[in-house]
């Protein structure tokens, strides 16, 4: 809105002293004149009371009445120029007193004016709404690269809505309300009412900032009262500070700050965002630092993993939003809170490590089944693997004394196979931490066979968590191909000790008659004691149960199946198996002693009923 003429002005700069006073006189005159018939045509006279809170019943800038208010300020305008002038040129005109208190009363009604078309919209000036607009653009829209956009920006969108509530009262208001709003913002301010303009826009803004974030849940506590409470309950406050960060960022301030910038110039803008959103958005962030300073215990890592997180995908949509020098507190206390969150997991981190070095039970366990350290440690790594962005973030130096191999068999680290990050060396460093613990675990055991076969399980268990969760991109196919080898290495080991003698026993067809029956013999009671010995053990696992199975039956079976068809069961007393009989057995076992059920469908040609109930 343009209220000065600049020409007119030079052009009576010309005049003499009386002229001017003459022009100014006459200038004040008509634009007083014609501003008060206009002007009392809207404002009535209870309005003129400056103590009064009440509004006309019509407002000038209903969609009706939309024309009436731009005219209603283009005389305001005419005004404003003729008092301007006046003081230039004659300040002691008995007009000049009239036109002033004309012009008070006309700024009283816009007051009104200003909060009643922010009322009245309040829905489509909703920070969910808004946010979605082009802080660069005059009128609301949708555009690229702007402060409203970002790639997770459709993410939150929804969450927003949902969180906020659409209609927060009012109508539902439209583009004009931006018009309007910036209209009457600029006469008010260029009339040197900027003070009452801002006041009532920061109280109305402020308010509904407010609201919703009691609404999301956010309770402002201090940073002593946080430390005063229980973990349990603290955790609980951040699930919710999780979600009210998110919207509070990607909606509620980031459409405060395009709201400021389509209604006020930059410096006036700069002041409401500040007065509406910096308190606030300090609360947010005392929060983070207060969960940054709680005791370093591991299984706190994950909840202070989400702060960290959930700030670090925010940071460039904070950088953005709170730009000016006057919010720098706020990036401060962003990236501080990054700081001391970073510094709290790399100390959890090594809780962690240090609980799994100093985990001390001395009992084996039954069967030679997986150890719960190794589920617990490696159902946590998984976990810490769903974090991978924070923690390459976090851990970014590793002097780990890790083996020069350890991540590639050649040496040479692999593009395609996870690298040697700092991050990927760190959960790599902790699993081979339990895999050392499990291996001095493994000589609690009086039976070398069975240490090899708990041994199996648990580096098996290892190898399965990488290779289905994320933990297999961040290690490398190489490194789950280096382990799944040592898996066969102790399995082979395993048989050997565990099967040698029962597959070293088979009669052969070569055997002569008459040590034949002394080499079944001794097959026979090989067999019922590793099937009596064995029985016992498990392998949780069903595919790795039935790989083991598969190649024991492929050791036994072919010798003993050949020798069978030419002396079966009942030809000779000490022919006690059919093959579907060993076979059988065999797949009993590893299921452990309270699952193992009798398989054998011809044991009523066993011999001895001792026998019989040695292989039940």
């Amino acid at each position: 809105m343009v209220l000065l003429k600049p020409s007119a002005l030079t052009k009576s700069s010309k005049l003499g002293p009386q002229q001017k006073q003459g022009f100014s006189e006459s200038l004040i005159g008509d634009s007083v004149e014609a501003a008060d018939a206009f002007i009392c045509q809207w404002v009535t006279p209870h309005l003129y009371d400056s103590s009064s809170s009440s509004c006309s019943l019509s407002s000038l800038f209903s969609a009706q009445n939309r024309l009436e208010g731009r005219r209603f300020l283009e005389v305001l305008g005419r005004l404003q120029y003729a008092i301007q002038s006046t003081v230039a040129m004659n300040p002691d005109s008995a007009k000049l007193a009239q036109g002033q208190d004309l012009m008070r009363k006309a700024m009283k009604h816009l007051e009104k004016e200003f909060y009643r078309v922010l009322k009245s919209n309040r829905r489509f000036l909703s920070p969910e709404s808004v946010s979605g607009w082009s802080s660069e653009s005059n009128t609301p829209s949708r555009s690229s690269g702007t402060a409203s956009d970002s790639s997770s920006d459709g993410e939150h969108d929804s969450e927003s809505s949902s969180e906020l509530g659409n209609d927060r009262g009012g109508g539902g208001g439209n583009s004009d309300a931006i018009v309007d709003l910036k209209m009457i913002a600029n006469c008010m301010i260029s009339s040197g009412y900027e003070k009452d303009c801002v006041k009532i826009y920061k109280k109305f803004r402020k308010k509904i900032i407010v609201e919703a974030l009691s609404h999301l849940g956010f309770e402002k506590l201090t940073s002593t009262q946080m430390q005063k409470l229980e973990w349990e309950i603290l955790e609980k406050k951040i699930k919710i500070w999780v979600r009210v960060a998110r919207v509070a960022i990607n909606t509620l301030f980031n459409g405060e700050r395009i709201l400021s910038d389509h209604i006020f110039s930059s410096a006036v803008a700069e002041s409401c965002f500040v007065e509406i959103t910096l308190q606030s958005a300090l609360n947010l962030f005392i929060f983070s630092l207060t969960v940054a300073k709680s005791r370093k215990t591991a299984e706190k890592i994950f909840p202070t993993l989400d702060v960290y997180q959930t700030i670090l995908h925010l940071i460039p949509k904070i950088d953005q939003i709170f730009s000016y020098d006057s919010t720098a507190a706020v990036r401060l206390q962003a990236n501080e809170s990054l700081e001391k969150l970073s510094e709290s997991v790399n100390a959890m981190m090594t809780e962690f490590q240090s609980s799994i070095t100093k985990e001390s039970s001395k009992s084996a366990i039954s069967g030679g089944g997986v150890h719960q350290l190794t589920r617990y440690v490696m159902n946590f790594i998984v976990f810490l693997a769903d974090y991978s962005d924070s923690l390459a973030t976090i851990l970014k130096e590793s002097s780990l004394p890790l083996p020069e191999d350890y991540f590639s068999s050649s040496g040479e680290e692999n593009p395609g196979s996870g690298g040697r990050s700092p991050m990927a060396a760190r959960l790599a460093w902790l699993i081979l931490v339990l895999l050392c613990k499990v291996d001095a675990k493994s000589r609690l055991y009086n039976d070398s066979a069975l240490s090899y076969l708990f041994l199996a399980n648990n580096l098996h268990y290892v190898v399965t968590k990488v290779r289905t969760s994320n933990l297999r991109v961040v290690l490398g196919d190489d490194w789950v191909a280096n382990h799944e080898v040592k898996v066969s290495q102790y399995l082979e080991k395993y048989e050997k000790m565990a099967w040698g003698d029962v597959i070293t026993s088979i009669p052969r067809d070569s055997t002569a008659e008459t040590e034949r029956e002394e080499s079944l013999r001794r097959f026979n009671e090989a067999f019922e004691e590793a099937y009596k010995k064995h029985k016992t053990w498990v392998v949780p696992d069903p595919n790795l149960r039935g790989e083991i199975q598969a190649s024991v039956a492929r050791k036994l079976m072919p010798g003993y199946t050949g020798f069978y068809k030419k002396y079966p069961v009942g030809s000779c007393e000490i022919v006690r198996f059919t093959p579907e009989d060993l076979n059988n057995y065999i797949t009993d076992l590893y299921i452990g002693l309270e699952r193992s059920v009798p398989v054998s469908k011809t044991k009523k040609y066993m011999v001895s009923q001792s026998h019989s109930t040695d292989l039940k």
